[in-house]
């Protein structure tokens, strides 16, 4: 196959959140494919920096920060750091989540907190970091990660569903807050995605049978097929696309 190339992503600064694998890493990939100066943070140090070594390597412009997302002041500073290096951000991609599963019943205060600040949190304040400097440059996109998985009552995720049922109320409102100064916001939601995590916990080969019956097109998704989606959304070609949701699932039955 044949895919876009965006012009207007040469140059341009993009953040990442959770870059070093699974569906973070084929956005770092493909975003500094296209030209772009990418940064982007995880927990896991090894797998970012090999990451970043391997596209600067290729000539890409690739910048890794080890960070906690859920370290709201480390992770704005991380922001900032990079600003320095690439430029302000024109590009905000909110991908860092953590799907663990968990029983509703066991769930404590505590727990709510972690789960919602690893899922929805960092979303926001990530937001609230990089709009001012979007502004200054003439706008920008914002991309937020959601999931069908709220939508087609994946069971054992109590928490995950909701923070990512929240993603598209965080969607839609800051979209009118933020459309004033040409930024625009919009959804990017995952179907049933085969990233290692995932193939490696939860998916056997019953279990991709029937997600493979779920979905209209019944082939198994990637992290790509998520990423090509985001170049889009991130580029000029989408500058009149905003507060919307994308839904990349092959046309899951119960959608």
């Amino acid at each position: 196959m044949t895919f876009a190339s965006y012009p207007s992503l040469a140059d341009r600064p993009v953040v990442i959140s959770g870059g070093a694998s699974g569906i973070g890493e084929a956005m770092v990939r493909a975003f500094a494919a296209q030209g772009a100066r990418v940064g982007f943070v995880d927990i896991a140090a090894e797998a970012g920096e090999a990451l970043a070594a391997e596209l600067t390597g290729l000539g890409q412009t690739a910048r890794f920060i080890r960070c906690d997302v859920t370290d709201i002041p480390a992770y704005q500073a991380a922001i900032g750091d990079l600003a320095l290096a690439h430029g302000d951000a024109r590009v905000l991609v909110n991908n860092a989540a953590h799907d663990q599963r968990h029983r509703w019943e066991d769930v404590t205060p505590d727990e709510w907190d972690r789960r919602m600040a690893v899922n929805l949190k960092h979303a926001f304040f990530a937001i609230q970091a990089v709009a001012p400097g979007m502004a200054v440059a003439g706008g920008g996109a914002v991309i937020n990660y959601g999931s069908i998985s709220w939508m087609v009552m994946t069971p054992g995720l109590p928490l995950y569903e909701t923070a990512k049922a929240a993603i598209h109320g965080l969607t839609r409102s800051m979209a009118r807050e933020l459309g004033p100064s040409s930024i625009r916001v919009n959804s990017l939601v995952p179907g049933a995605v085969m990233t290692q995590r995932q193939l490696d916990l939860w998916i056997s080969a019953e279990a991709l049978a029937d997600i493979k019956q779920n979905q209209a097109i019944p082939e198994a998704l990637t992290p790509e097929d998520c990423a090509r989606l985001a170049l889009f959304l991130a580029a000029d070609d989408s500058a009149m696309i905003t507060g919307q949701h994308f839904l990349v699932d092959a046309g899951w039955a119960n959608g």
